[in-house]
């Protein structure tokens, strides 16, 4: 295939933009999937992206395009919106050369677009600017047009209008896609070139082994080629080699400039890795420069509601880890809760995502801790430790100090709700840095905040007192000294690990209160009285006493000395007394589980 004729591209934009709907338009004007087996978002594989309307995982496809009787391969690789899954995008824009930047007519640019072009603009790829959903009664073209124009310092007429619904407008963007995107530059050398390719991604068959997605660099691979991974050293027999239409389809060979996937074989985790470089033998050069492997932000544990099932969610842990390599996991156990994980997720979609991948795709019933983020301590003989449980983090007495990762936030919001997101930001704890006012009347604001106060049910409190018309986007930025410290639950005087976590100083009064009263209306009557305290600071700061179960010991007897029902009435008052002493309360899993759904 000649280089000249292969086009690379993504298509970026913020969360429900329109991204799938346009791919499946261009899928369909190119009659890469025929027009019976078209469905909407047909890129969107999992079940769960299709009913929650979200791209979870970047998805490649292959389309071919004659124009002026030239046959063009376009490969679009389609990348999720939400901004827990920028890592994604991050991955499929190193493998094209041009990205069609998708912004609603209705809602303008967003914080999330602005952060995904970011990335786009430090790769230096070729950005096509691109409006949808010009047919809507509610569009803005004409303003949104401006907006894009300060933000790209482009001219009006670069600015592209489609409709993904209509399909208008599509047609004439696919040849703007062969016109204004690069084609793939060649790599290396002349005349026999050894073959190279970058993993940008890679999935798990149980048949066939790690199915890694390849960008071709340089050369070319057919199938029973004998590669090499670079960095983990492996070498391995290409056992089939192919390009995405948009399901595999084997090819005799994918060279130069192209995007395709090889079946390795290998079944053993750990090999295959994002970034490493696949190549010939033959190839003596150093691997490729990959990707930075992504830092987890947010720590949940995972336990199994049943204990006999802790080795099917190690094995499904293990088999989703294949298919997502932005997130751990590594084992850990309760007294409460048994033998579990502790994983780190990029942000609590993820979490969400994962747990619930977890329950449908292996039927497993779990129970999720309260989502934590990871501390830096110092303590007083001068060591460093990071701690990831709430339940390990050290006493005030032990400490020196203690660091928390904060995170640089864009808020873009309409301008009348300006005041009321200023008084969330305070009750945040966050800093307020520059504010921008642009294109139809919104305002752009530069916020710092810890991470755990993002976590603390910010992005809801923002969606609801901004009646969802604000946008968010977050990156990680630098650890700072914290005020913080842990809030232990007791139950019956005995510490439940599964419920302590660490919360800020000034807000430790009031978490204290909301946790013990919380777990008092759901926490069943034991038989004996139950005390249900929260401690933090070195005192116990709220407590609540749940009332014994009772029954009339003297039900049964009628008439006769009441000195008889006075005896049996004592013998029980010290039945319960004995129970109180030595009684301990075993907390049903359900408990726990509402404690974790209800949590904010």
């Amino acid at each position: 295939m000649n280089l000249q004729q292969i086009r690379n591209f993504s298509i970026i934009a913020h969360i429900d933009h329109g991204k799938s709907t346009l791919a499946d338009r261009l899928l369909e004007i190119t009659h890469t999937i025929e027009k019976r087996k078209m469905q909407e978002q047909v890129l969107d594989s999992m079940e769960l992206e299709r009913e929650r309307g979200i791209t979870i995982k970047m998805q490649p496809v292959r389309m071919k395009y004659v124009i002026d009787g030239k046959e063009y391969i376009l490969n679009l690789i389609d990348t999720p919106g939400h901004i827990d899954f920028s890592y994604e995008v991050s991955r499929a824009l190193k493998a094209v050369e041009g990205s069609i930047l998708l912004v609603d007519a209705t809602q303008g640019v967003q914080a999330q677009t602005l952060t995904t072009l970011n990335m786009a603009r430090d790769l230096g790829l070729t950005i096509i600017p691109v409006i949808s959903k010009i047919d809507s009664p509610l569009a803005r073209i004409k303003e949104v047009k401006e907006e894009i124009v300060l933000l790209l310092g482009c001219e009006e007429k670069d600015v592209l209008e489609v409709s993904g619904k209509t399909g208008e407008g599509v047609e004439n963007l696919l040849k703007e896609v062969v016109i204004r995107v690069p084609a793939p530059l060649h790599q290396d050398f002349v005349g026999q070139d050894p073959f190279r390719s970058l993993v940008f991604d890679f999935q798990y068959s149980s048949h066939r082994g790690v199915i890694v997605y390849v960008r071709v660099l340089s050369g070319s691979i057919r199938k029973n080629d004998q590669v090499m991974f670079k960095v983990s050293k492996e070498k391995f027999t290409a056992l089939e080699v192919g390009v995405f239409m948009p399901s595999e389809m084997p090819t005799e060979s994918i060279g130069a400039g192209e995007i395709g996937y090889i079946v390795t074989g290998i079944k053993e985790p750990g090999v295959a890795s994002v970034g490493d470089t696949v190549a010939s033998l033959q190839d003596i050069s150093l691997p490729l420069e990959g990707y930075m492997t992504p830092v987890p932000v947010v720590w949940a544990s995972i336990y199994p509601e049943n204990q006999a099932d802790f080795n099917l969610l190690r094995q499904a842990l293990g088999r989703l880890r294949l298919s997502d390599s932005s997130f751990t996991y590594e084992e850990e156990s309760s007294g409460a809760l048994g033998r579990g994980f502790r994983c780190g997720f990029l942000g609590m979609l993820h979490l969400e995502i994962i747990s619930e991948r977890l329950r449908r795709e292996f039927g497993l019933e779990l129970i999720v801790t309260t989502p934590s983020i990871t501390y830096e301590v110092e303590y007083l003989n001068g060591r460093k430790e990071i701690i990831y449980s709430p339940i390990k983090f050290p006493e005030d007495h032990e400490m020196k100090k203690v660091f928390e990762p904060w995170v640089n936030m864009k808020i873009i919001t309409p301008l009348q709700y300006v005041g009321a997101i200023m008084q969330k930001l305070y009750e945040h704890e966050a800093e307020s840095g520059n504010t921008v006012n642009f294109g139809d009347n919104r305002t752009s604001l530069e916020v710092k905040m810890p991470l755990r106060e993002l976590m603390r049910n910010f992005f809801d409190e923002i969606k609801s007192i901004t009646s969802g018309y604000a946008s968010i986007s977050y990156k990680l930025g630098e650890m700072r000294d914290a005020d913080v410290a842990r809030l232990d639950i007791l139950v019956a005087d005995e510490l439940v690990p599964a419920f302590c976590k660490v919360v800020s100083r000034r807000r430790m009064e009031e978490e204290a209160k909301e946790t013990v009263e919380k777990l008092y209306k759901i926490l069943p009557r034991q038989m004996f009285t139950t005390k249900i305290q929260a401690q933090g600071l070195g005192r116990i700061i709220s407590s609540e006493t749940l009332s014994a179960m009772k029954k009339d010991v003297t039900a049964h007897m009628y008439g006769g000395d009441i000195t008889r029902k006075m005896k049996l009435r004592e013998k029980q008052k010290k039945g319960k007394k004995r129970m109180l002493a030595r009684g301990k309360v075993n907390i049903p899993h359900d408990v726990f589980l509402k404690m974790m759904r209800t949590e904010k």
